[in-house]
């Protein structure tokens, strides 16, 4: 299973990003992250739709798809594992996380998504998304192979 995270914004160098690349480097499966932005002013209604498009063009054709949006319910990290091990299970070929802007997204990319989550009713920055993200999947990873780092 490839893993593939799409986000709007670009990440220069940074406590964020190291976090980032901390946890994604800890990660086996295969990991891309792909920064993407829309450098035209647009109203928030045409940029979360601009956006969308973007976010997927940026994906492997056929992957599954999961948007994270505060409308979303939250998992824990064994739902969150749990769902990760049936697409590897399941022979899923491609995953893609989608991080939107500062607006969320559109609703037809919502509705493309295989699974909509959130990471709780506070809002956080984009950058630290990513991190937080990296870090679950880290522990997706560790959890479905029987590894104690869930428990700290």
């Amino acid at each position: 299973m490839k893993l593939t995270i799409a986000a709007i914004g670009k990440a220069g160098r940074g406590p964020e990003r190291d976090l980032y690349e901390h946890y994604a480097g800890r990660i086996r499966w295969p990991l891309v992250l792909r920064e993407l932005e829309e450098k035209k002013k647009l109203g928030p209604a045409e940029m979360m739709r601009r956006e969308g498009e973007l976010l997927l063009a940026a994906t492997p054709a056929g992957a599954t798809l999961v948007a994270l949006d505060r409308r979303g319910p939250v998992l824990d990290s064994q739902g969150f594992a749990d769902r990760l091990g049936r697409w590897r299970d399941n022979a899923v070929g491609d995953v893609a996380f989608l991080v939107g802007g500062a607006e969320g997204h559109a609703e037809p990319l919502l509705k493309k998504a295989s699974l909509v989550m959130s990471f709780g009713a506070m809002t956080w920055p984009h950058l630290l998304a990513r991190a937080m993200l990296a870090e679950q999947i880290y522990r997706a990873q560790q959890m479905l192979a029987g590894h104690p780092y869930h428990r700290a």
